[in-house]
């Protein structure tokens, strides 16, 4: 389950992130802040929120990611037959590996998210808990090897979200791009923890919003 990030290059992790629009940075967004200062009000954002989530527990961080999966089972009651992209959980995220053996033994097929190259939407690898796993960007475990197919639906980690179903992500440059170039779109569900609710992310033009959010507090935004 690899990670997946914003869009466009806010100082993410590591040098894969790419501009994803030509928008000058000083530009004002309808009379508000400059699109400089929002990418800039996002990074300390992000590591605000990353450094909050870090301090819970892991105890608490397991029981929470036991909820959201009980959510998700109740939002996608019928797995068989459809592919469901997962992550691996970085830097405190939910963990949901155990949730995948269960879509497996529902009939569904998982896959991995992979970052192939800079400013290039991600591929998705065919993966079943047990499978070789090897180092990627970030170093975080993707397929050895495995079928590449189209999700029909996306578990995407969050930093934070809004009020309006828009996710902050790490703003390496993959999860927004992969999202608008996949056709169909498949359905995507943001998940993460309560404390990382925000009045605003400030969307830009690129941002594309969740269909729903998850939450240990269960779905918090939107619907399937």
């Amino acid at each position: 389950m690899a990670v997946s990030v914003g869009l466009e290059q806010e100082d993410g992790p590591g040098d894969l992130a790419s501009p994803a629009c030509a928008m000058p940075a000083a530009m004002v967004l309808d009379g508000g802040p400059t699109r400089a200062e929002i990418l800039q009000w996002r990074k300390s954002e992000r590591e605000r929120l990353i450094g909050e989530r870090l301090a819970v527990g892991p105890a608490l961080r397991r029981q929470h990611g036991e909820r959201i999966a009980a959510t998700l089972d109740a939002l996608l009651p019928q797995l068989e037959g459809i592919v469901v992209s997962l992550y691996w959980p970085f830097r405190g995220e939910p963990d949901l590996r155990d949730w995948a053996e269960d879509v497996c033994r529902r009939g569904g097929r998982c896959v991995l998210p992979v970052v192939i190259a800079k400013a290039t939407p991600l591929v998705f690898r065919a993966w079943r808990p047990g499978d070789a796993l090897t180092r990627g960007v970030w170093n975080i475990p993707i397929p050895v090897e495995g079928e590449e197919l189209h999700p029909d639906i996306v578990i995407a980690p969050l930093v934070g979200f809004d009020r309006l179903g828009y996710r902050l992500g790490y703003g390496g440059g993959f999860f927004d791009r992969t999202l608008a170039a996949l056709a169909p779109r498949p359905r995507a569900i943001g998940v993460g923890y309560g404390l990382a609710a925000m009045a605003t992310i400030h969307p830009l033009a690129h941002d594309i919003g969740m269909n729903a959010i998850v939450t240990e507090d269960g779905l918090v935004w939107g619907s399937l």
